[in-house]
């Protein structure tokens, strides 16, 4: 069902139930939090995504509509996948007398004469700066794979009948496997279906979409890929912060930090990047930011060049933490700033907007 109709109503501070917490619920969900609502979403078992959501503490989870009272509600979303139990839920609404979304009705649609994957970045987040190809490619999949880093809100583009996977990774928390995801990629391609792959930010970069373009074209499966706006780039840019300026720097490095100096499976050399004079601008690197930023001023970094981190770049919820090298860590984890989050470490990390 589409979850457009959050523009037509004002629902700011008022409470939205949404019935399911897996793929269905994921387009109505992010659009409510948009809006402002104060949502629960009713699930015996929440998906990845949603309950990552929950653990951040934007929307509250309950296991079932058995014994909740409706009253208090504006609104009853039903969005469980199922097209019985989603009428089910709007007819329970209305039987209290609340207002309920009218579940869509799901027509066959066409399918292609051949499968393909379209390997699509959704940007850092603001479904804004998804591509306008990369929008149509929403709109007309039969499939979407989609993690919790993608914008979301682009899913009530989607068409009815259509089917959203949720693969969300959570660091060093609930995950689907990269290679089940090829899986999911090569199955749904295979059997004659447009399968959309969307991720947040581009696809190759640090995305793993190069392992997934292999797998569909080992499997013989047709691959499209629409970049998208990279998250290096645009968090940075949102926070006001130029990579590069010809009175201060010539370039830029982007590197992972999601493993530390002197991690065995680290091949990053962090001297030659302390050396570089160049823009570093570190993805993946909450957890390690200390580690790093030690590493980096031993390696003769000056303490005193500026740093800062942007958490939930492109989002409402974005946050901008500013400091040096030597204290930019100290800094993120007092601010409480979780992952997604980019580091900028360089002459202009001073720059304020």
């Amino acid at each position: 069902m589409s979850a457009g109709f959050v523009a037509d109503l004002e629902l700011a501070g008022r409470r939205v139930l949404v019935v399911g917490g897996g793929p269905a619920a994921l387009a109505p969900v992010t659009a409510l939090l948009q809006a402002h609502a104060l949502v629960t979403v009713v699930a015996s078992e929440p998906g990845t995504t949603v309950a990552d959501l929950a653990d951040r503490a934007l929307l509250d989870v309950v296991p079932g509509l058995d014994g909740l009272d409706l009253a208090g509600a504006a609104l009853v979303v039903p969005a469980t996948g199922d097209a019985a139990q989603d009428r089910a839920a709007a007819s329970l609404a209305a039987a209290q007398g609340v207002l309920a979304v009218r579940p869509a009705a799901d027509p066959a649609a066409a399918r292609p004469e051949g499968g393909e994957v379209v390997l699509v970045g959704g940007g850092p987040g603001d479904p804004g700066l998804l591509t306008v190809a990369g929008l149509e490619a929403v709109r007309t999949a039969d499939v979407l794979v989609c993690d919790r880093l993608a914008p979301l809100a682009v899913l009530q583009q989607v068409r009815p009948g259509a089917e959203v996977i949720d693969v969300a990774k959570i660091p060093r928390g609930a995950f689907t496997s990269q290679e089940r995801i090829n899986e999911l990629l090569v199955e749904h391609g295979r059997a004659g279906r447009r399968v959309v792959r969307l991720k947040g930010g581009d696809n190759f970069v640090f995305g793993r979409g190069g392992e997934e373009w292999q797998a569909c074209a080992a499997a013989g499966v047709p691959v499209r890929v629409i970049p998208g706006v990279s998250s290096a780039i645009a968090g940075p840019a949102l926070a006001g912060i130029p990579l590069t300026h010809r009175q201060l720097t010539q370039g830029f490095t982007v590197v992972s930090g999601h493993l530390p100096p002197g991690d065995p499976g680290s091949t990053l050399d962090w001297p030659a990047l302390a050396r570089a004079g160049t823009t570093l601008v570190v993805l993946m690197g909450v957890a390690t930011l200390g580690a790093i930023t030690t590493e980096l001023v031993d390696a003769g970094l000056a303490a005193a060049t500026p740093a800062a981190t942007v958490a939930d770049a492109g989002l409402p919820s974005q946050r901008v933490v500013r400091g040096t090298v030597a204290d930019i860590a100290a800094r993120t984890t007092e601010a409480g700033l979780r992952p997604p989050a980019i580091t900028v470490i360089g002459a202009v990390a001073g720059f304020r907007p």
